[in-house]
């Protein structure tokens, strides 16, 4: 009867400490109640700007963390940051990836979403170009002309900030909301006599003699990439979570120590020449580590926005940014 009662007393304890653990979520954050791996749903972009989670993918990296805590991903592709929004706001997607400025639109709107993680950062990523023929010289020189961006993406913060540095403002040129696919014809044909545009179309554009660079984000804007989780799946599934994180960072080492390789396995994901996409590699940084600098940008593009009425609300930096994800996957910058 003694021993009896000592091995019910074992096993109390035990499942109470398995029930205390921190890697227990309370909501079997390694598999669905059918036993079957959880998915981890991406809504991405095929541009440089995400080469390292692009190069997870690739290289099967993704794929063998998430096997570890017994998940699986899904991925789909979005021309934009505001489809990826589109499809997360949905359901369709829990996770994805865009500039700074559309995450914080995303957030704005209701959506219970955070930003767990960098992609990458880069002020020479994001540039004005004026057509190589041009006598434009710089940004004073904008005044009454038609300039090209995308309406709610970061290339609309760093034109704000070029301008006040003139001493001008939108109402000061002639706005033209294109495409970021549709800007080279426009800028090459004369449709538009400027644009603010991000890589690859920089180096394509320059390589290919067919723009100059005016001004970039150098000093004034750091060009963060972010990624942002459903909240509520964050929540459930921290594992999860981190385990994206760390093969992103794979990714990033890569790209750092294997730039032509790298530039040749995703190649084809974006539609660009190995040589063009190594040359992008050179103006960002990939590491998914949030330090006080990002967070700091973040902030200051949250500003812009609440400033100028785009969003309505001054968000809570400090709960949208939630650091407690790459802290537990171990990642360092």
């Amino acid at each position: 009867m003694k021993k009896m009662i000592m091995i019910l007393l074992f096993t109390a304890i035990t499942i109470l400490l398995a029930g205390c653990s921190p890697n227990n979520s309370g909501n079997n954050d390694s598999a669905d109640k059918s036993g079957e791996p959880n998915v981890l749903r991406i809504g991405a972009q095929p541009y440089p700007l995400y080469a390292s989670v692009y190069v997870a993918k690739e290289k099967g990296y993704l794929e063998d963390e998430l096997k570890k805590v017994n998940a699986k991903y899904e991925w789909t592709d979005f021309k934009s940051g505001p489809l990826v929004n589109e499809a997360v706001a949905s359901g369709h997607d829990d996770i994805g990836f865009m500039a700074d400025m559309p995450a914080i639109l995303a957030k704005d709107s209701g959506q219970d979403i955070q930003i767990i993680a960098n992609v990458a950062y880069g002020e020479k990523a994001l540039a004005l170009l004026v057509n190589s023929n041009s006598d434009i010289t710089s940004a004073a020189q904008l005044k009454g002309k038609k300039v090209a961006y995308g309406k709610g993406t970061y290339a609309q913060h760093l034109l704000s900030l070029l301008l006040k540095k003139d001493n001008l403002t939108f109402n000061d040129i002639q706005s033209v909301n294109l495409a970021a696919g549709d800007i080279p014809a426009a800028l090459e044909s004369g449709q538009i006599d400027a644009t603010v545009i991000w890589e690859p179309f920089i180096s394509q554009l320059v390589s290919e003699g067919k723009a100059k660079v005016i001004a970039d984000g150098t000093g004034i804007k750091r060009g963060n990439l972010v990624t942002y989780a459903v909240s509520p799946y964050a929540k459930a599934h921290p594992q999860i979570i981190t385990a994206y994180i760390k093969a992103c960072q794979e990714g990033s080492d890569y790209i750092k120590s294997n730039p032509k390789e790298a530039a040749e396995l995703i190649a084809k994901d974006m539609k660009v020449e190995p040589a063009i996409l190594e040359n992008t590699f050179k103006n960002l940084d990939y590491n998914p580590v949030l330090t006080i600098d990002d967070i700091n940008e973040i902030t200051k593009v949250k500003d812009y926005l609440l400033q100028q009425n785009l969003i309505q609300n001054n968000i809570d930096m400090d709960s949208f940014i939630n650091l407690d994800y790459s802290k537990a996957s171990g990642v360092e910058k």
